[in-house]
């Protein structure tokens, strides 16, 4: 798998690659369904007494097609409990630029090629 890291990375978001496994992937007909967890590194900005407490709901996101299927990304994003304070603790992941349904480098693409 390490030898398509690089070629993944063009196709899906890098964070995506950084961040989260693909656990399972499967195509039925026409559709690509990809199936990512959020790994188990807590954020570097909290404390180390932090125990993982399983996932947030599935979030499916509809991607931009591939060879003309329809690609689905499920994606499971992880929660640690800080075992000091009982607080409830999740990565940021402010991705999506303001008022849009798309990542903020895609809007930023969008935004310059739009100026020709």
């Amino acid at each position: 798998m390490e030898n398509y890291l690089d070629f993944i990375k063009l196709v899906l978001p890098s964070f995506l690659i950084d961040y989260f496994d693909l656990v399972k992937s499967e195509k039925k007909l026409e559709v690509l369904h990809l199936y990512f967890e959020e790994r188990n590194t807590p954020p570097r900005s909290c404390s180390s007494t932090l125990l993982s407490k399983g996932f947030h709901k599935e979030v499916i996101i509809q991607d931009f097609p591939l060879r003309g299927n329809s690609v689905y990304l499920h994606v499971k994003r992880r929660r640690w409990t800080d075992k000091s304070s009982g607080e409830i603790i999740q990565r940021d992941w402010n991705l999506v630029a303001q008022g849009t349904r798309m990542t903020q480098e895609f809007a930023a693409f969008l935004k310059e090629i739009s100026r020709y």
